[in-house]
């Protein structure tokens, strides 16, 4: 197994975090991730509840070594950095790659008129078996990203009544409490609110143009804080009272994890400034899960080295081609 050793000056969290995401990392995966998007086709996703969503197939043109299904983080796209860089590293190894687009991320505003929240598991349920039923293959794979290593947990321990088969299911920094996750940016560094606060903005106003009707326009105006929209938003777009109720909905600690269906397998910063390592311990002891904690990698970072490579592609490699 490789362990994650990054030099000196790349163990800060903020700089591991910041990173991953940076127009350098962004060039360092060029290549790879041209030739990912030029072996990738726009799929639309249809779920069995009609639920529409959009997603990236590359096919390798011969043999393939099964289908990894990757879903991005919050505000994230297929298109975001450590999706690029960990599909073209699972492409160029072989496996066929669906890089999923949740509701109202990417391209997607335009499909459903409700807006996307992070407790509507059929969305992801729905697209993990409306894919592998539309691109068999003899294994499967599914790994997510913060918020998307949250669905897809959630997928695992949820998928007795889908045609769901999965072989192995890897989570980088998932969300576990979200309460915790929100607090973090609510009290921590204000570059990282400040980030979420603007996408989720500009999300929300994409999805006015294609439904006005929502009518939260000069609302959203107002609202200058994640804490803020959650407390406007919530009562009015969900079934949850509150926004502390919504966010408990889907958390992955206490027992929500007990029964998975497949083999897990956790990644996780002790420095992750977002969703942080306090909640570890608060995870099911369940037989088809195990935790690898890290000292450092901040938030979906894992930047191993100064020429910018990241750890998680070759720790995903790892992890799949042993099951």
């Amino acid at each position: 197994m490789t362990h994650f050793q990054p030099p000196p000056l790349l163990r800060n969290a903020h700089v591991q975090s910041l990173l991953a995401s940076t127009r350098l990392r962004r060039l360092r995966i060029g290549n790879r991730a041209r030739k990912l998007e030029a072996a990738s086709r726009e799929v639309l996703v249809e779920c069995r509840d009609g639920t529409r969503l959009i997603g990236e197939y590359a096919e390798q043109s011969g043999e393939n070594r099964g289908l990894v299904i990757l879903i991005h983080g919050w505000e994230g796209s297929s298109k975001s950095t450590y999706m690029l860089s960990s599909g073209g590293a699972l492409f160029e190894a072989g496996y066929n790659v669906f890089r999923l687009n949740q509701r109202d991320h990417g391209p997607s505003h335009h499909l459903n008129k409700e807006l996307f929240t992070s407790t509507r598991l059929t969305d992801a349920l729905g697209a993990v078996e409306w894919i592998q039923t539309t691109f068999p293959h003899e294994r499967n794979y599914l790994a997510g990203f913060s918020l998307g290593g949250n669905f897809s947990l959630r997928v695992a321990a949820n998928c007795r009544d889908h045609a769901i088969r999965l072989d192995q299911v890897a989570a980088i920094c998932p969300v576990l409490n979200p309460v915790n996750t929100m607090e973090a940016l609510d009290s921590g560094w204000w570059l990282y609110e400040k980030y979420f606060v603007r996408k989720w903005k500009r999300s929300l106003r994409t999805k006015l143009k294609h439904f006005p009707e929502l009518g939260y326009e000069k609302d959203l105006l107002t609202l200058k804080s994640l804490r803020e929209m959650n407390q406007f938003f919530v009562p009015r777009f969900t079934s949850f009272k509150d926004a502390n109720t919504y966010l408990l909905a889907y958390a992955i600690i206490g027992d929500a994890l007990s029964h998975l269906e497949a083999p897990c397998h956790i990644i996780a910063a002790q420095d992750d400034p977002i969703c942080g390592a306090e909640d570890l311990p608060n995870l099911a002891k369940a037989p088809n899960l195990t935790v690898e904690s890290t000292a450092h990698g901040g938030h979906c970072g894992y930047v191993s080295n100064y020429r910018l490579d990241s750890w998680v592609d070759k720790r995903l490699l790892e992890l799949f081609n042993n099951n």
